[in-house]
């Protein structure tokens, strides 16, 4: 792929990304909502939660943040390619 699409490129990555990170974290909020019965997850810094509750709340969070980005940014390469005919990565 030539330097120029890359360039095109670089904004929607950015763009994917901050979506990716706002999508993920409104799904967390939902699913620690039902999953522990309260609004909010547990702080590395908060005491009254255990490391146990920090940790698995951390954990889920992290790979929910995963998952999100990986469809949010193949969908985004998906549709570059359609539009230029080349795969952003390549």
């Amino acid at each position: 792929m030539s330097p120029s699409l890359k360039a095109v490129y670089r904004p929607f990555g950015l763009l994917a990304s901050v979506l990716a990170g706002a999508l993920s974290g409104a799904v967390f909020k939902q699913v620690w909502k039902r999953v522990a019965d309260e609004d909010d997850a547990p702080g590395a810094l908060q005491s009254e939660y255990g490391m146990r509750e920090v940790v698995l709340a951390a954990a889920v969070q992290g790979a929910l943040f995963g998952a999100t980005k990986a469809v949010i940014d193949r969908a985004g390469a998906r549709g570059f390619t359609k539009l230029t005919g080349n795969w952003p990565g390549d």
